[in-house]
């Protein structure tokens, strides 16, 4: 009995050393092999893991490639030189549009010393000014036509010495009509003299208003093609120096030195009945033609169906009650009376067109050294006539009778039709004149 425990015991022990040499081969051999296993993997896992994600998209894009992308191609090269080539040229086209936008800034100062710069700044090119009190000593406003930017600078502490220094184009807005503003004029052109010697300025045109008898010799040589340095000439009144190359004829336009108004009419003005057939308001000069024009009217009793108000004298300023009451006969009227002053050509033409009342104009030439009928076309008043203007034109007041009596007999309707004529034609007259002063210096400036 005792035998068989000591051999159970026996085999138990024996049992038990396998199973502990096992146990031991397991833990020690296998524990390192699974060791030197995971280190082998682990740097695979690490550089796996150390991926750039942009070197996850082309190694993924590549992985997905067709196979034929690995095929040889003999024109590769021609084909990458081509496509090279061409978006070389879409750079060089880049360049040159950006370059000619920049060129396309096209900057022009424009220094109004005469009234009729606000006819050229507000009622043609239709800028603004700031401050809007027209009492103020400076004004100034900006705006972009066509391809050109304006600056446009009045009143009376605009003075030589104050254009900017980098200005490259200006236009100078000057008064001739007498010898005190001739002076004043030629100061200007002597200072931009200056400037055109020593510093940037490249081109210098003048908006004149010249002589009423058309004698404007002062100027003549300060033009280039005389030697001087101005390229061009916007001139006002009928001279025979206009040539459309360098002497270009203006509108002397409304008066804005009594500050005329931008007038727009609404369709009950246009449309509504007028109390008067016609009217003149304004300075009657001995010997002139507007001594004849009262004396036709008063002979033929005509005197009751116009609006006839007149001095001898003329007075520079308006009143603002005087300024109504020339308007309200503007308005009022289906016909405005223009007999010639100095010169043919008034401001009264330009502000009845303003109501929609027809100019009944004197068409005849004025003494002095303005265009002659007989050797110039359509002389005077040859910017209008051009224009197609839609007036009354009369050689004789004696003619005036006719004209009333026809106005008497047409139809409400048809007064206002010819209203609207007026005033359309007023309307593109601005606009045709606002084109015409950017292309010319657009065209000789740039």
């Amino acid at each position: 009995m005792r035998f068989l425990w000591k051999r159970a015991a026996g085999s138990l022990l024996f049992i038990y050393c396998v199973f502990s040499i096992y146990a031991a081969y397991i833990v020690f051999f296998q524990g390192q092999r699974g060791s030197r296993a995971r280190g082998r993997a682990a740097p695979r896992e690490r550089n796996k893991d150390s991926t750039l994600p942009w070197q996850k998209v082309v190694e993924q894009r590549d992985f997905q490639q067709p196979e034929q992308d690995n095929e040889w191609n003999p024109w590769e090269e021609d084909e990458k030189m081509e496509n090279a080539l061409q978006h070389k040229a879409q750079l060089q086209g880049f360049q040159k549009q950006i370059l000619q936008n920049q060129s396309r800034q096209k900057k022009v100062q424009i220094w109004g010393k005469a009234a009729i710069g606000l006819y050229l700044w507000q009622h043609i090119l239709g800028g603004q000014l700031t401050p809007s009190d027209v009492t103020a000593h400076w004004r100034e406003g900006e705006l972009k036509a066509g391809n050109l930017h304006f600056r446009f600078c009045t009143g009376p502490a605009v003075a030589p010495g104050h254009i900017p220094l980098d200005t490259e184009n200006v236009v100078l807005v000057l008064n001739g009509r007498e010898e005190g503003k001739i002076k004043f004029a030629t100061q200007w052109l002597h200072y931009v003299q200056t400037l055109l010697q020593t510093n940037k300025l490249r081109h210098v045109a003048v908006v004149l208003l010249g002589s009423e008898e058309c004698d404007n010799d002062w100027i003549e040589p300060y033009l280039k093609k005389h030697g001087g340095f101005i390229d061009l000439i916007f001139l006002v009144y009928d001279s025979p120096w206009v040539n459309e190359e360098d002497v270009y004829q203006w509108p002397l336009g409304v008066a804005t030195y009594r500050n005329f108004p931008i007038v727009d009419l609404n369709n009950l003005m246009l449309h509504s009945s007028r109390p008067y057939l016609c009217n003149f308001l304004g300075t009657v000069y001995k010997g002139s033609s507007r001594e004849i024009l009262l004396d036709v009217l008063k002979r033929e009793r005509l005197n009751t169906m116009c609006l006839i108000s007149v001095r001898e004298q003329w007075l520079p300023q308006e009143t603002s009650e005087s300024l109504k009451k020339y308007r309200d006969a503007l308005l009022q009227s289906d016909l405005t009376l223009c007999p010639v002053g100095i010169n043919t050509e008034c401001y009264r033409i330009y502000e009845a067109c303003s109501y929609g009342s027809v100019p009944v104009v004197e068409d005849i030439m004025t003494p002095g050294q303005c265009g002659n009928s007989s050797v110039f076309q359509n002389a005077p008043l040859r910017l209008l006539k051009l224009m197609g203007a839609p007036f009354i034109f009369v050689k004789d007041w004696k003619e005036l009778p006719a004209i009333l009596e026809k106005e008497k007999a047409m139809s409400l309707q048809e007064k206002n039709q010819r209203r609207r004529i007026v005033i359309e034609w007023f309307k593109q007259f601005r606009t045709q004149l606002r084109q015409k002063f950017i292309d010319i210096l657009e065209s000789r400036f740039f």
